[in-house]
C-alpha cells in the first residue's frame, strides 16, 4: 500500500472509532444543549456559545465513542454489529486509542475555558461520568441510565455559560427530561442487543426490564412529557413550544410501535430515529421565542 493509502486507511480507522460517519450520537447529545441554551438566553444564543457548544459536543462524544471502544476491545470482537470496528479488528492499537481520547478531552476542556468558572467546573465532573459509562454494564443493570447523565451534564455547564442568573429550578426538570430520554432511547438500543449481550454477560436495561420493556418505555415517556411540560412552563413558553411537543409524542408513539415485535432490527431503527424526538422539542421552542419577544 502507497503512503498516501496507509494515510487514507489510518484517517478512515480513525473516523470509524470515532464515529464522525455516523452522527446520531451527536445529534442525541446536541439537541438537549440546545434547549438548555436557547431557554437561558431568552432566544439566539451568542454565537460564540453556539460554537462552543457545537464543538464540545462533537469531541465529548467522539471521544465516548474512543473510550467505549477500549472499554469493549474484547468484548466486541464475539459480537457480529462491532467485530469490524477499528479497535477489535486491529486496525487501530491500544495506545493510539487513548491518546486520541485524551486529545479530544483535552481540546473540549480548552473550548470550556472559554466561558466561566461555574461551566469548567461541571465540566470535570461530566468528563469523569462520561468515560466511567463504557464499563457501568459490567457493574450494574442500568448503564443506560449513566448515560443519561453524562449526556445531560451539557444542560447545566449551558445554563451556567450564559450570562445571568441560573434557575436551577428549570434546570433540573431539563436535566431530568435528558435523563429520563436517554434512558428511553439507549434500552432501545439495548433491545437490539439483547441476545449477544446475554451470552456475553454484560448487562442492560433491555435485560433488565425483561418482557416489561415495552410498557417501561411507555412510562417513562410519560415522565418525561411532564418533565417538558414543566420546563415550558416553568420558562413561561407558548403555543408553539407544545406544538413541537406535541410533534415529538407522535414520533414517540411511532417509535414504541416499532419496538412492539422486539425485532432487533426495528429496535435498532427506533434508536436511529430517535434523535427526531429532541430536534422537534428545540424547533418549538426555537419558533417560541422567535414568535414572542420577552
Amino acid at each position: 500500500m502507497s503512503d498516501s493509502g496507509a494515510l487514507r486507511a489510518r484517517l478512515r480507522a480513525y473516523v470509524e472509532l470515532t464515529r464522525l460517519h455516523k452522527p446520531v450520537g451527536i445529534w442525541l447529545l446536541m439537541w438537549p444543549v440546545g434547549w438548555s441554551l436557547w431557554i437561558a438566553a431568552g432566544g439566539v444564543p451568542p454565537l460564540d456559545l453556539l460554537v462552543i457548544f457545537v464543538a464540545g459536543t462533537v469531541l465529548m462524544r467522539s471521544a465516548g465513542c474512543v473510550i467505549n471502544d477500549f472499554a469493549d476491545r474484547r468484548i466486541d470482537p464475539y459480537v457480529a454489529r462491532t467485530a469490524s470496528r477499528p479497535l477489535a479488528a486491529g486496525r487501530v492499537s491500544v495506545t493510539e486509542a487513548l491518546a486520541l481520547f485524551a486529545g479530544l478531552c483535552l481540546v473540549a476542556f480548552l473550548l470550556v475555558l472559554q466561558t466561566n468558572v461555574p461551566t469548567v467546573l461541571l465540566a470535570v465532573p461530566a468528563v469523569v461520568v462520561a468515560a466511567s459509562y463504557p464499563f457501568a454494564k459490567r457493574f450494574h443493570h442500568l448503564p443506560q441510565a449513566h448515560l443519561g447523565v453524562a449526556f445531560a451534564f451539557g444542560v447545566p455547564m449551558a445554563q451556567t455559560a450564559v450570562a445571568g442568573p441560573v434557575d436551577w429550578t428549570l434546570c433540573a426538570l431539563l436535566t431530568a427530561a435528558t435523563i429520563v430520554w436517554a434512558l428511553i432511547y439507549d434500552t432501545y438500543y439495548a433491545m437490539s442487543d439483547r441476545e449477544e449481550d446475554l451470552q456475553i454477560g454484560v448487562r442492560s436495561s433491555a435485560i433488565l426490564f425483561g418482557r416489561a420493556d415495552r410498557r417501561i418505555t411507555a412510562l417513562l415517556r410519560a415522565v418525561m412529557l411532564a418533565l417538558l411540560i414543566g420546563a415550558g412552563l416553568r420558562a413561561g413558553l407558548h403555543w408553539p413550544y407544545y406544538a413541537g411537543l406535541a410533534a415529538a409524542m407522535l414520533l414517540a408513539v411511532r417509535h414504541q410501535r416499532m419496538i412492539h415485535r422486539r425485532d432487533p432490527g426495528r429496535c435498532l431503527q427506533a434508536f436511529l430515529e430517535s434523535h427526531w424526538f429532541g430536534f422537534l422539542v428545540l424547533l418549538g421552542i426555537v419558533a417560541d421565542y422567535a414568535l414572542f419577544t420577552r
